[in-house]
């Protein structure tokens, strides 16, 4: 890991995220971009060609100065942090600055849920993973401390999650990790027997990893839902974060028909990084 993208807002969340990417950059001896999102206003952008110029510089200094105050943070120290600030006006860009710089991570802050209220779907969070082609890790609290030294890689093992799963065993085969697989079995119209359940998982891994040797490392999971499955085993395996694969899709058909990922990453207490399916 040698790059970190980390979209500030100046928010709580965001200072989360930017400590989290400080301990992982210290742990990996990577480098930090803090990336802040200076949205112009329309009023501002139908403005004369010399009074735009002139306010887009006003507020892009302005930006700067308090960018570089929220960077002066202890936990920073001895960090290699560049900032960057762009007027871009939605979120989804973030995935063409990761690409400029050939990031490995982006991490972001996030509220997740309270209750019914999903804060996560429809937030900038959202439209970050929806959009990155690199792993996103979404974080919620403020980090005590963050290791990738177990983690739980959550799958339906269908075929269009071969390429999120390679490039999830790339990432934490770097970083020394030990990534348990995980397979939930769930009640009703998706439930499969043991011996079905095997088969799926051998036919993905023989595609994926051109054998069968972890097939007997495979989780099998028995649970109301696939969520509380993951939820349930992360916990007990004492996991340090979940991986799941998610759809880059645009729009919001993909979420009123309901997400196991984003449902993850909404109520998972534990950080969750996000492999997009192609």
């Amino acid at each position: 890991m040698k790059k970190i993208i980390v979209p500030v807002d100046f928010s709580d969340h965001s200072n989360y995220a930017l400590e989290s990417a400080a301990i992982l950059a210290k742990k990996y001896n990577a480098d930090i971009l803090a990336l802040h999102m200076l949205e112009i206003s329309e009023t501002i952008l139908t403005k004369g060609e010399t009074d735009l110029q002139a306010e887009t510089v006003f507020f892009m200094k302005l930006a700067e100065k308090r960018f570089n105050e929220f960077l002066e943070q202890d936990y920073l120290e001895g960090v290699n942090i560049t900032p960057i600030v762009k007027h871009f006006k939605v979120f989804s860009e973030v995935n063409d600055v990761a690409k400029e710089h050939d990031a490995d991570l982006i991490i972001m802050g996030s509220h997740g849920s309270s209750g019914l209220k999903e804060i996560f779907v429809g937030s900038n969070t959202e439209k970050v993973v929806r959009h990155a082609e690199v792993p996103v890790l979404v974080v919620k609290n403020k980090p005590t401390a963050l290791s990738f030294d177990n983690v739980v890689f959550a799958s339906d093992f269908s075929e269009n999650t071969v390429t999120p799963y390679i490039n999830a065993s790339k990432l934490f085969d770097k970083l020394g990790s030990n990534m348990h697989l995980v397979s939930v079995n769930t009640p009703g119209d998706n439930f499969n027997s043991t011996s079905e359940m095997e088969k799926i998982v051998a036919s993905f891994l023989q595609k994926a990893d051109g054998n069968l040797d972890k097939l007997s490392e495979v989780k099998f999971i028995n649970d109301y839902t696939v969520e509380k499955g993951v939820l349930n085993y992360a916990n007990v395996s004492g996991a340090d974060v979940i991986a799941v694969a998610t759809h880059g899709r645009t729009g919001f058909a993909h979420f009123l028909s309901g997400s196991i990922s984003e449902d993850i990453a909404n109520h998972s207490s534990l950080p969750v990084v996000t492999f997009r399916i192609k």
